[in-house]
């Protein structure tokens, strides 16, 4: 790692944090690098040589505290640390802004491979491929059996009325960054309103479950589940309508937005939604809802990354490309509200 530490992190302060809190644990100075991929919140890898753990703080700057809440982040990881929800082990969370500039958590690092596009599934070959996918849907059968009350978690969220709030509040993300007109995105939005499913009993839902945020080990197996920043109680179809969407195959070519499910062995959504089914034994008649739900979300998402790269505010490789992905989410959201 770099002798010079990466913005947002101060090792001697957090060393000197962690001597006070847990001593011990630390036998050396500690060095950190910046994870490069993360969406919002900051993540480091730290290390004294011998053991590393992994650092999570809001952006540099960050203005608004509710959308980078460390102590939920936090809460809900110890929370589920002793479920069989493979979570990393959580050391501290330290809401002193004294030490680092803002609130962050500490917990153990989970060694294994994000796995973001099907080119790096490649190296694992179609059988190993398919057992890591079908693993990622264990695993959230796995999430939603916990019991939120016998966790700790049962205030983690507002359950009630959960589906027409986040169809209210994609809505207005969708205002907000409105400067073209955008063939069908009203008319998605409507028919999702109209067609609200009656959710089942809510659980802890993960809100951005897909391969590349969980970490997988040189044995296949999920090590962890990282990206806790949108995890809340409610309709845990939410969590495998998003998981189906990132399976459907988008021949989309030099797009910038990676994808997994062209990689050989890559399981069809039709068999992740009937291995879901079967084994939590919830009711996926209405899936197409919810799938289409998670195609109107990125459409926005990708619509808000545009807004800003138009308005000089976001910069980077591909981003002059993801305009024209946006019409190419809303059909796809439209045909499977339609067809199912």
């Amino acid at each position: 790692m770099s002798s010079t530490p990466p913005p947002g992190l101060d090792p001697k302060r957090l060393r000197a944090l962690l001597d006070r809190e847990r001593p011990g644990l630390v036998s050396g100075p500690l060095s950190a690098r910046l994870i490069e991929g993360g969406r919002s919140n900051l993540t480091y890898v730290v290390t004294d040589g011998a053991d590393g753990w992994v650092v999570r703080r809001p952006p540099l700057g960050h203005v608004l505290a509710t959308a980078h809440d460390m102590k939920r982040e936090h809460r809900v990881i110890s929370a589920l640390h002793p479920t069989d929800v493979p979570v990393p082990r959580p050391v501290l969370l330290c809401e002193d802004t004294d030490v680092l500039g803002a609130p962050f958590y500490v917990m153990e690092f989970v060694a294994g491979t994000p796995y973001r596009t099907a080119e790096q599934l490649a190296s694992l070959g179609a059988e190993r491929t398919r057992a890591a996918v079908l693993g990622l849907v264990d695993t959230l059968v796995a999430l939603h059996a916990v019991d939120p009350g016998a966790a700790g978690l049962g205030d983690f969220g507002r359950p009630d009325g959960f589906l027409d709030r986040q169809l209210r509040r994609w809505g207005k993300q969708l205002d907000a960054s409105r400067n073209r007109e955008l063939a069908g995105i009203d008319e998605l939005h409507a028919a999702l309103g109209r067609a609200l499913p009656h959710s089942p009993a809510p659980t802890v839902v993960h809100g951005d479950y897909r391969l590349d945020n969980v970490l997988i080990g040189d044995d296949d197996e999920i090590k962890a589940v990282l990206d806790w920043e949108m995890s809340t109680l409610g309709d845990p179809l939410t969590d495998l309508g998003l998981l189906v969407m990132y399976s459907a195959r988008l021949e989309l070519p030099d797009s910038p937005i990676s994808t997994t499910a062209s990689a050989a062995g890559h399981p069809a959504p039709a068999e992740l939604i009937e291995r879901y089914a079967a084994l939590s034994g919830r009711d996926t008649g209405a899936i197409a809802w919810y799938t289409a739900f998670a195609w109107f979300k990125l459409a926005v998402i990708l619509e808000g990354i545009h807004y800003r790269y138009t308005l000089g505010q976001t910069v980077g490789a591909g981003f002059d490309r993801i305009g024209e992905l946006v019409p190419v989410f809303i059909e796809h959201g439209l045909t499977t509200l339609q067809e199912g």
